[in-house]
């Protein structure tokens, strides 16, 4: 891995300023080549319990300072991000597999979490009510929640840790952070630019491991943590919620998708095209709010499937450090076998082929772009989100249909529609029951957009001027006069 600034691979976890080695290291590797990039340590509980003291030291010193002091750490700290964003980059890209212009994209959008947030800390603001008792007047106050535990996903190594460490520090809190076993590197880099930034010890702490489940139940069993914000499997999800219940904590959780993508026959095809093309295969379709389920109107399915099926064959796929390459590896074998699987079940039960449906001659973890038709709902892709590079079109009649179809599932985290029709736009959108709709686009997300979804999709939102409050309590002031 060529770095202008070799210092920024950091191998240590980061707990109260200090890097820590372990007694222990697990191996990360490539998954474009089975490569080890790096041996990293690997902490467990009594670590994370120091982390935590830590974190519950700092907060208290972190929450006096005013909004400013730390609006100019956070900006101090994007601007690093941004000046060392290639070699940021390069480190995303050789561990998890995205192509490296995704993967330039992310750290910038990444960063916009950190900017945004040190500018929402000068806006965090109470109210004075009006009272019904002329002796009395009444005050809200808006204060940091205190520590946070943080749990994130291999598939957005950077933005998922910005975009919950950032508004949590803004506000005055400290964080422990667990990141993802296979993608701890950037991660570890971000806490290094963060320490440059002027970030006090304790206030970001950065604990890697092997050991997920134990991780998460230590921090879920600390009183001291007294908010739990999580991006992952719906399963998982509800694990800690069931471990935080014994101490009430406040939960933020960004789970399972099953995105729909309705193409009314009234769309701009070429339009709708694009869009589901940047929505299903960005990542290699490792996003929860890729396109799991396209559903196309009869008159327009032939049409919108020939283009659909001529744009994948067209996409570049191979290691992502490679210029050119559009799609790269998916991240490890059990993501491959589960795409394997869904295929396999949709063309055991009638779906058609177009183009893609079988691991790729490179070998490894390398899956075709790939396009099935006539897809049906006893097919298990229409219940479970395949996260891999296949996209399944089905066939709707009417926009009641559509909306029954696009509905019928346990999720709720993002959907997708195309229409040029004004009014059918707006019916279309709010009956959809997701927590994000996008309308004649295939990308939605940035730093203004509150992200978050509904039903077994998860709880509270990330990003926006809403995404502060949730690492805040309301405190209600009645003075007597």
């Amino acid at each position: 891995m060529r770095l202008n600034d070799p210092s920024l691979l950091r191998v240590d976890s980061y707990v109260d300023g200090n890097w820590l080695a372990g007694k222990r290291r697990f191996a990360v590797t490539n998954p474009a080549t089975g490569e080890v990039i790096a041996n990293v340590a690997d902490l467990g509980p009594a670590e994370v319990t120091a982390a935590i003291d830590a974190a519950v030291t700092a907060q208290r010193e972190w929450s006096k300072r005013t909004a400013k002091d730390r609006a100019m750490i956070m900006r101090m700290w994007y601007d690093l991000v941004m000046a060392n964003a290639e070699d940021l980059a390069v480190i995303l890209t050789t561990e998890m597999g995205k192509p490296l212009a995704e993967a330039k994209g992310e750290v910038a959008y990444g960063a916009s979490f950190i900017d945004w947030f040190a500018e929402e800390a000068r806006r965090v603001c109470g109210d004075v009510l009006e009272t019904p008792q002329a002796d009395k007047r009444l005050l809200t106050l808006k204060q940091p929640i205190g520590v946070f535990g943080a749990i994130t996903p291999w598939n957005f190594p950077i933005a998922m840790i910005t975009r919950k460490v950032a508004p949590g520090i803004a506000a005055g809190c400290a964080c422990v952070l667990k990141p993802a076993e296979q993608t701890p590197l950037s991660a570890l880099a971000l806490a290094e630019l963060a320490e440059r930034a002027g970030l006090p010890s304790g206030v970001m702490n950065i604990v890697t491991g092997m050991n997920a489940p134990a991780i998460g139940q230590t921090l879920c069993d600390d009183n001291r943590i007294r908010k739990m914000t999580f991006t992952g499997s719906t399963e998982v999800g509800r694990i800690l919620m069931r471990q935080s219940a014994g101490s009430v904590k406040k939960m933020s959780l960004e789970l399972g998708g099953n995105a729909p993508l309705l193409v009314f026959d009234d769309a701009d095809l070429d339009k709708a095209v694009t869009g589901a093309m940047m929505s299903k295969f960005r990542n290699a379709g490792q996003t929860c709010v890729c396109a799991n389920r396209i559903f196309v109107q009869d008159k327009i399915y032939d049409a919108f499937a020939k283009q659909l099926a001529e744009a994948t064959k067209a996409l570049q796929v191979g290691n992502g450090l490679t210029e050119g390459v559009e799609q790269g590896p998916i991240i490890d074998n059990q993501g491959l076998a589960k795409i394997e699987r869904h295929v396999e079940d949709a063309i055991g039960k009638g779906a058609n082929l177009l183009t893609g449906g079988k691991p790729h001659a490179l070998g490894g973890t390398f899956f075709e772009p790939t396009v099935l038709t006539e897809m049906t709902s006893d097919m298990q892709l229409f219940r479970e989100e395949t996260f891999g590079p296949v996209a399944a079109l089905f066939k709707f009649s009417d926009e009641e249909d559509a909306i029954a179809m696009a509905n019928d599932s346990e999720f709720g985290l993002a959907a997708y529609l195309f229409t040029e029709n004004a009014a059918r736009l707006f019916r279309v959108s709010e009956a959809l029951e997701f927590g994000i709709v996008a309308v004649n686009t295939g990308i939605f997300s940035s730093e203004v957009g509150p992200f978050g979804g509904l039903k077994n999709s998860g709880l509270g939102r990330e990003g926006s001027k809403y995404g502060i409050d949730e690492f805040l309590e309301i405190k209600f002031v009645c003075v007597g006069i």
